[in-house]
């Protein structure tokens, strides 16, 4: 059975969606980050990756950690949805982003996933101002396991949240971003937010980390299709 499962994830992770490695190096307050862009964008979206949240971008564009997160391994399925696509570092200021990204193309999205939502969070609290705001994997309300660190806390009041989608897998079994979250956090949003849920997949190693359900292992093609359109 153990054979098995092996063999499956190494499948469905050799053919999961190709990580964006190279794009285009952008300097911004605090950090450097990756674009990327077709050739008519639709819309623009900002990745904000988990963890400690380092992209280590180098200035030809190239991405040198954090290629396994959720949302950076997908970024290239975005692209080809032509979205305009700017992965962030842990540092970078976010309204300067959303500022940017606006002058490529409107609405601006801003998506982040497990410890990027915290610091999409503390970003609009800080001024950012994006169209839209997605939730992946989420440091949602105190129910999702951390009751100090939290986009409730942060946030205060509902009244900051633009439109914001929450993807969360059912079967996420991470101390903080449990699935008994999500609901306490959309009461709290009075009607700003929604949620899409998902199930199924693979989880392989530590239940915070990228590839267990907790990084959509296995079904990031539904996760991609939910962020990719709320516009």
């Amino acid at each position: 059975m153990k054979l098995f499962s092996a063999i499956v994830a190494t499948l469905l992770f050799a053919t999961a969606p190709a990580v964006a490695q190279q794009g285009q190096a952008v300097d911004l307050p605090g950090g450097r980050s990756v674009l990327m862009r077709p050739k008519a964008p639709q819309a623009s979206l900002i990745l904000m990756p988990g963890g400690a949240g380092s992209i280590g971008a180098t200035a030809d564009g190239t991405l040198t950690r954090g290629k396994g997160n959720s949302l950076v391994r997908t970024s290239q399925d975005f692209l080809k949805r032509n979205l305009a696509v700017l992965i962030v570092d842990a540092d970078t200021d976010l309204r300067a982003a959303v500022d940017y990204m606006a002058a490529i193309k409107r609405p601006v999205i801003v998506a982040g996933t497990s410890r990027g939502t915290l610091r999409a969070a503390e970003g609009i609290a800080k001024g950012a101002r994006p169209d839209r705001l997605v939730l992946t994997s989420g440091f949602l309300s105190p129910d999702s396991g951390n009751p100090r660190q939290n986009i409730i806390a942060i946030l205060g009041s509902p009244d900051r949240l633009p439109p914001t989608l929450v993807v969360h897998h059912r079967q996420d079994a991470c101390r903080f971003t449990l699935p008994g979250g999500v609901d306490p956090f959309v009461k709290w949003a009075g009607g700003r937010a929604r949620v899409t849920w998902i199930d199924g997949g693979v989880s392989e190693g530590d239940t915070c980390e990228a590839f267990a359900h907790h990084g959509f292992n296995g079904v990031e093609a539904r996760m991609v299709a939910a962020v990719a359109g709320f516009r």
